[in-house]
C-alpha cells in the first residue's frame, strides 16, 4: 500500500503534463485543417510527381 503513495502523486502529475501539452497544442493552432490532406488525396489533380 505504501507504493500508492507515489503511484497516485506521479500518475496526477502526468496527466497533467499531458493536459498542459494539448492545451499548448491547441493555442499555437496545430489543429487549424484536420481534413485538408483527407479531401486533397481524393481529388482528381493528384500526381505522383511534385511539380516543378
Amino acid at each position: 500500500m505504501e507504493i500508492l503513495t507515489i503511484l497516485i502523486p506521479v500518475s496526477l502529475f502526468l496527466g497533467g503534463l499531458g493536459l498542459v501539452a494539448f492545451f499548448w497544442s491547441m493555442k499555437n493552432r496545430q489543429y487549424d485543417d484536420p481534413e485538408g490532406d483527407a479531401r486533397r488525396i481524393l481529388t482528381s489533380q493528384w500526381d505522383d510527381r511534385p511539380k516543378p
